[in-house]
């Protein structure tokens, strides 16, 4: 007689808890278009009229607008997951045009996405929608220079600084990584979005200009770009999460051991949208990110995962490495340590 898995075992039932949260809310969907798209509009035009007092207060401004765009990033991210309307023409509608303020190509990104959650925290399938992750023994195997361009890459100044503006300004623009079974749409999205983003920047030169168009915009675009990776990495790459081999793997115990609970202050869960329930996001995709939080609060089960503080997610930076042995996110340093103790021994 086989025995339980761990994920029956712990998790008994959650099929059934989720089922009566994935119900879209038209009143709270509109609601939450209209202070986002309008906030960022707004905040926007006060950037405008603050460049006439000074840039300082432009680039302060460019803080909340950042807030906004990582907002509308969530509905479009809800979009793509046909969770924020019961209507898909209505979901895909809004989620292209949030991709088009937040430079991510609607129907490209879903697919990506959607790749990312089927294979989340599967070893065997890292490569797609995911943050690039080493195993201890896979980087001391590494030649020299893949090593040397992995410590750059996990650098928090290239990590959260250089590659978010990478990827969202240029990887973005192209269909880079399509495979041959993706569907032309897919590939076709991200050149309207271009064409669209084009018109938009074309129409706001034109209405103001184009220097204080990139002097509004850039700033904004750069620091959601940053929040927005960092909010991926972190709910992700925390020491005790999940990583299993493919035979092994189990969906269940991926999201709510591979995903964090990142419980942040109110205004900065107000403006990411309820992410920080990322466990009950990537157990259920189809709960709108408007009843995240209700779900994990009013069922223990789900609470049984790693919580992380704002300041606590803090201490995840250092991580970079996958140790199968320790079955823990480890630090350069430790996996040196752990490479000379073996040695000794």
């Amino acid at each position: 007689m086989n025995q339980p898995s761990r994920a029956q075992s712990d998790y008994a039932g959650w099929q059934s808890i989720v089922r009566e949260y994935q119900k879209p809310d038209l009143r709270k969907g509109l609601l939450q278009i209209a202070n986002s798209f309008g906030g960022l509009l707004a905040t926007a035009a006060l950037m405008y009229l603050a460049l006439g007092v000074g840039y300082w207060l432009t680039l302060l401004l460019a803080v909340p607008a950042a807030g906004f765009l990582v907002r509308i990033f969530i509905i479009q991210h809800d979009c793509g997951h046909g969770a924020y309307f019961k209507s898909k023409r209505a979901n895909d509608i809004v989620g292209t045009l949030s991709g088009v303020l937040t430079l991510a190509p609607y129907n490209f990104w879903r697919k990506t996405h959607a790749i990312h959650h089927a294979h989340h925290a599967e070893l065997e399938e890292r490569g797609v929608g995911d943050v690039w992750t080493m195993t201890v023994d896979e980087y001391r195997a590494a030649p020299w220079w893949k090593r040397a361009g992995y410590r750059v890459f996990r650098n928090p100044v290239f990590l959260f600084g250089i590659a978010p503006a990478f990827n969202f300004l240029i990887v973005q623009r192209f269909p880079l990584g399509a495979q041959a079974s993706w569907r032309t749409g897919e590939k076709r999205s991200v050149w309207v979005t271009n064409v669209a983003i084009a018109t938009l920047l074309t129409g706001s030169s034109l209405l103001i200009g184009i220097v204080p168009t990139f002097m509004i915009g850039l700033p904004a675009i750069l620091i959601a770009a940053s929040v927005g990776t960092w909010l991926f990495y972190v709910q992700h790459q925390f020491e005790r999460t999940y990583w299993e081999h493919t035979p092994e793997w189990d969906y269940t115990l991926a999201a709510l051991h591979g995903s964090s609970y990142y419980a942040l202050p109110k205004v900065l869960q107000w403006f990411t949208g309820n992410i920080g329930f990322h466990h009950i996001h990537h157990l259920s995709p189809r709960i709108p990110n408007y009843n995240l939080e209700r779900c994990h609060r009013e069922n223990p089960i789900l609470q049984r995962v790693t919580k992380l503080t704002l300041l606590g997610s803090f201490k995840t930076v250092a991580l970079a490495l996958w140790d199968e042995d320790g079955r823990r996110l480890v630090t350069f340093r430790e996996a040196a340590r752990g490479k000379a103790t073996a040695a000794s021994a």
